[in-house]
């Protein structure tokens, strides 16, 4: 279940979230409900699997925004290292970091479950 301790143990920094909603638990909660169904988390490896490293980039750069406001570090830091690989159109395997992001969307998925 969802909850500001469900997500201080997913790693979260729900101080900063809070501040970033207004101190508004309810909006901040439901916000971070939405992330794991991102189509951006269905864009991105689909646009490296493409080699259309600008798409990539621009999924990413998204997923990047929307974890950072909502301050979601165990996403955050594996999205924002792909980012800057995209952003710089770097041909290397990706897939470890898709591995890792697909991981912690999927943990963040499970909280989020009623």
């Amino acid at each position: 279940m969802l909850t500001l301790d469900s997500l201080v143990a997913f790693g979260a920094d729900i101080e900063t979230g809070l501040k970033r909603c207004v101190n508004k638990e309810s909006l901040y909660l439901r916000l971070v409900k939405m992330v794991p169904s991102n189509d951006g988390f269905v864009k991105l490896p689909q646009a490296i699997a493409n080699k259309d490293y600008e798409a990539g980039f621009q999924a990413a750069h998204g997923l990047k925004g929307v974890v950072a406001n909502l301050a979601l570090e165990p996403l955050y830091e594996p999205i924002f290292e792909i980012t800057e690989y995209l952003r710089a159109g770097k041909e290397m395997d990706y897939q470890p970091l898709l591995d890792i992001i697909e991981q912690k969307r999927s943990e963040l998925a499970e909280i989020c479950k009623d």
